[in-house]
């Protein structure tokens, strides 16, 4: 009888130890699941750029990392995602560089009006791997808010939409346009002439229908895709901030990859950052003339639009706020080739 039990108990451990190295096994197999999220919507090419990103790394690590994309600020607004990639609830977001500046300040300086001399240069100058500017800051921020900047994208040139016609700053006068809630934006749409109302992007429709807003900026493709042209009349071509968006990654997701998987991180990015930039550069005239299509009434310097005097006029205001703090990292971009 004894001898019977002493077997049965070896049987269950045995079988125990059977069970749980089955359970480790499938525990290894189980994807790292991680949350991307971010404001626009899923059809949009900065959505768009998120999900492609999301299957190349599904595809590239054969299922063993998973990226859940959560698009139109569905795990809340632009800076309450933000200080999410920080805290690590969200591994993984887009935005611009203004509004990443509540993690650090200076990464503002990417977004400032008429900085760039055309698509290549902002890549450049927005890419770690070859602008010294980024690169130093991007030190920082991890440092500081444990948040990487893993690539940037070229999403489009910012310009004004209002339901009435604009030509120049003088026409802003008195006018409430909505800017990104930074300060680097509301020095752009201030230095236009106008009032600048922070206002988070979901909260933007419901804005301009109500007339707590007259206005607001951004590039064509959030345009179309946003359906502006139900809220505003005029699309004014001011070309007053070219952008590309930085996608950040929290720090200590980043170190728990493999080396390998970091290899396939990096080589993904600039992937999607090709994917995605091209993307935007061949849909943008196509989208212009959607907004046309669509009953809006677009502005440019051919009908009289004074770009020279918004320049001069955001530029001034530009300098006077920011040119002190930031003008090193301004030469800096200005010498990339």
């Amino acid at each position: 009888m004894r001898k019977s039990i002493i077997v049965l108990v070896v049987m269950i451990a045995m079988a125990g130890v059977l069970f749980g190295g089955g359970q480790s096994e499938a525990s290894a197999a189980k994807p790292l699941t991680l949350r991307y999220a971010h404001m626009n919507p899923a059809n949009s090419p900065n959505g768009l750029q998120a999900q492609y990103f999301a299957d190349r790394i599904a595809e590239r690590t054969d299922g063993a990392i998973k990226i859940e994309v959560y698009p139109n600020s569905q795990l809340g607004s632009i800076t309450e995602m933000a200080e999410a990639v920080s805290m690590g609830s969200i591994a993984m977001h887009h935005n611009t560089y203004g509004g990443l500046q509540p993690l650090l300040d200076e990464l503002g300086l990417f977004d400032t009006p008429y900085l760039y001399r055309d698509v290549d240069h902002l890549l450049k100058a927005t890419d770690p791997e070859t602008s010294p500017a980024l690169a130093e800051l991007n030190d920082k921020l991890i440092a500081q808010r444990g948040v990487r900047v893993l690539y940037s994208f070229y999403f489009g040139t910012r310009e004004l939409t209002a339901n009435h016609p604009v030509y120049s700053p003088k026409d802003l006068a008195g006018k409430k346009i909505r800017a990104i809630p930074s300060p680097i934006y509301l020095a752009a749409v201030e230095g236009m002439g106008a009032v600048a109302v922070p206002i988070d992007w979901a909260e933007v429709p419901v804005a301009l229908s109500t007339g707590v807003a007259d206005g607001q900026e951004n590039p064509v493709s959030t345009l179309v895709t946003s359906n502006i042209n139900e809220v505003q009349k005029y699309a004014m071509m001011t070309d007053h901030i070219m952008g590309s968006e930085p996608v950040v990654i929290n720090e200590k997701v980043w170190k728990s990859l493999s080396d390998a998987q970091r290899q396939i991180f990096t080589e993904v990015a600039r992937e999607t950052r090709d994917w995605a930039s091209n993307y935007v550069l061949e849909s943008e005239a196509t989208d212009v003339q959607i907004l046309k299509d669509r009953g809006m009434t677009i502005i440019t310097a051919a009908d009289g639009l004074q770009v020279e005097e918004f320049r001069k006029a955001v530029s001034k205001v530009v300098d006077e706020r920011f040119g002190k703090a930031w003008g090193r990292y301004y030469d800096m971009i200005a010498a990339i080739e």
